[in-house]
């Protein structure tokens, strides 16, 4: 079995690179693990929380004993299914801040300034504005994923927008457009009441080419010869066999597997690959590190009135909404109930957002287990440039064994600094006169939980990943020692092979990383066919006080 382009791994960024590749007409063949999407428990919006809990669609990784949660053991849910993580994720559509890609560009990623993505963000959207406002010029309409907005009728969602207006923070008509400073409403990748994935919106169409096939099997590793990838060597129905690449292989296997197969194919640190026993074909000690991630907390506000969603969390109520959604694609199953946003700046001096809000009319955990107080509502809210930096390394040269994750979590005081900041905030947002009709006790961290030391015992014991890993095959100059692909996304020291995928950002990016990935794999086509769109003009909002205002 061959193709001119093979990719590993059918998510975000791969599906994306196929539609593309095919699209201009080349021989394309994806590899994916995992199996098919069909089912509600991925296609319907408001049951997000069951795929990444189900071991059919999800890798199952987890990281490492944290040293600085107390060895807490984080979970990092990676989607195994057509789709990847953009079929159990939560859906929600963020591009990042522009100033994130300039410094990206500023990091030796040449091409890759704001400039240059914004058009390939214009290109894979097909936005829906659903009557809430917006920035039509910033936005795409005519892609294959399609974005839209929730109703937004719950009175809950509707207040937290207002609250940030009356703590004297702007609102924003739409975060992915000029101003991502400020509330407003999230953009989701939900279309018709179905989950968007791309295999819904990018790999279904691909596949209708004769030039693109999808072959269920586990990587391997790359097989390279005289220092050039020419095939990946698979386990495939039980028994290992070579897909060879007449052109390219490109990895697009997530950011925890794509450096796990880079080393068990030779490519990473000398010393390490050693250990394990494995040749070196190119010694890149920056494969695997400058791991990033967004941590978030939780903070829970009981609720007055029976205004949640609290009285849909049983099963008639589930049963309703599932019914109503499987009949008509309507109702509260066809949103992920994310539906207000907020991004500010922490304080003075910060020249773009550094925290997030994702605003939930319900006191829930994302593994779907309510507040005991019953009817609330809570901020998922975490600061978005933590310096903590971790490492994916491998567990053994054996490819049927998880990577070993290592996060590093809250290792900077900065952290623990940000999270405090971050907490004290949203319960400024909360004490808001608009809440005032709702607002009943603090569930979580608690009214008595006021000093450093408080907060601190709680954000060690409550803090979770939001699920955003990136960063371990980081992009960079030519002459970077640390630096695992260059700007076309060539692993550096080997011939034939790309990276495509969230593993070589930088540095993370503001907000959810879904859109960021699926922009790499639709940027790395045009890498990879030769062309580039036109560098867009459009300038981004900053606020004018940044210096000496914190809003």
């Amino acid at each position: 079995m061959q193709a001119a382009y093979v990719i590993i791994g059918a998510g975000s960024a791969g599906c994306a690179l196929a539609y593309r590749l095919a699209e201009a007409g080349k021989d394309v063949l994806v590899i994916e693990h995992g199996g098919s999407d069909a089912g509600p428990f991925i296609q319907m919006p408001a049951a997000l929380s069951y795929p990444m809990n189900m071991r059919m669609y999800d890798w199952g990784l987890k990281t490492e004993p944290e040293p600085h949660l107390g060895g807490r053991t984080l979970a990092v849910p990676r989607g195994k299914v057509i789709g990847g993580s953009s079929s159990i994720n939560g859906m929600i559509y963020v591009r990042g801040h522009a100033h994130d890609f300039d410094h990206w560009a500023a990091q030796g990623a040449a091409g890759w300034a704001f400039a240059d993505v914004l058009p390939y963000f214009k290109r894979m959207e097909n936005w829906h504005d659903g009557g809430h406002g917006g920035d039509p010029s910033w936005r795409g309409t005519d892609g294959p994923l399609h974005v839209s907005r929730g109703p937004r009728t719950n009175p809950l969602t509707r207040a937290f927008v207002t609250a940030g207006q009356q703590a004297g923070y702007r609102v924003t008509p739409d975060y992915n457009g000029a101003q991502q400073e400020g509330f407003g409403a999230y953009d989701a990748t939900i279309y018709k009441g179905r989950r968007w994935s791309t295999a819904n919106a990018y790999l279904r169409p691909a596949l209708k080419r004769p030039n693109c096939r999808l072959v269920q099997a586990l990587a391997r590793r790359v097989v390279i010869e005289n220092g050039r990838a020419v095939g990946v060597e698979v386990l495939r129905q039980g028994r290992t066999e070579v897909i060879r690449a007449g052109q390219e292989v490109i990895l697009a296997a997530s950011s925890l597997n794509s450096p796990k197969l880079l080393m068990l194919s030779g490519i990473g640190p000398g010393a390490h690959l050693q250990d394990h026993g494995i040749d070196v074909v190119a010694d890149r000690p920056g494969v695997g590190q400058n791991l990033q991630d967004h941590l978030e907390l939780y903070i829970q506000q009981a609720a007055t009135q029976p205004v949640s969603l609290f009285k849909h969390w049983n099963l008639l109520g589930k049963t309703m909404i599932g019914t109503q959604w499987l009949f008509t694609k309507s109702g509260l199953g066809a949103s992920n109930q994310f539906e207000s946003a907020g991004f500010i700046r922490s304080r003075a001096g910060v020249p773009y957002p550094d925290i997030q809000f994702h605003f939930l009319p319900i006191a829930v955990r994302y593994d779907g287990q309510v507040a005991a107080e019953g009817h609330g509502f809570q901020a998922h809210v975490g600061p978005m440039r933590s310096v903590s930096r971790g490492s994916v390394t491998l567990r053994s040269a054996n490819p049927l064994d998880q990577p070993k994750i290592l996060f590093n979590y809250m290792s900077d005081a900065s952290d623990w600094e940000d999270f405090r900041t971050c907490i004290r905030l949203t319960r400024e947002i909360f004490a808001q006169p608009v809440f005032d009709p709702f607002r009943g006790d603090e569930i979580q961290p608690g009214a008595a939980a006021q000093s450093d030391a408080d907060l601190d015992a709680f954000i060690k014991e409550h803090v979770e990943s939001a699920y955003h890993p990136c960063g371990t095959c980081r992009m960079g100059a030519q002459d970077d020692r640390q630096a695992v692909v260059d700007p076309d996304l060539k692993v550096i020291g080997v011939d034939g092979l790309r990276v495509a995928d969230s593993s070589i950002f930088p540095r993370i990016t503001n907000g959810n990383l879904n859109a960021p990935s699926i922009m790499t794999g639709e940027k790395a086509a045009d890498h990879i066919l030769g062309k580039r769109l036109a560098p867009s003009n459009d300038e981004p909002w900053v606020h004018p006080n940044w210096q000496t205002s914190q809003r």
